[in-house]
């Protein structure tokens, strides 16, 4: 009888450190995919800055060639009406 409760506490016993085992790797899974996650999250943050900066030089290089492109439309204009008031003469 002594030994029947000794194998019932012992079987109570393996199954409480299965338990046991299960959720420390359980935990451990969680932990590492935690990890994963938060790393998964610098990156987007790195990237996003380095697309924001991209998207301000972008800007500023077309803000660049709009000021550009309106002196060059302003040039042709003055010589258009250059040419235009030789050829009137």
């Amino acid at each position: 009888m002594a030994t029947d409760r000794a194998e019932a506490v012992l079987g109570a016993l393996r199954q409480a450190i299965s338990g046991l085992e299960n959720a420390v790797e359980m935990r451990l899974e969680l932990q590492r995919s935690s990890a994963e996650v938060e790393q998964e999250v610098r990156r987007v943050h790195v990237d996003r800055a380095r697309l924001a900066q991209e998207l301000d030089q972008s800007q500023f290089r077309a803000n660049r060639l709009e000021e550009v492109n309106r002196e060059v439309s302003r040039r042709l204009v003055t010589a258009m009406e250059t040419i235009r008031a030789v050829l009137d003469r």
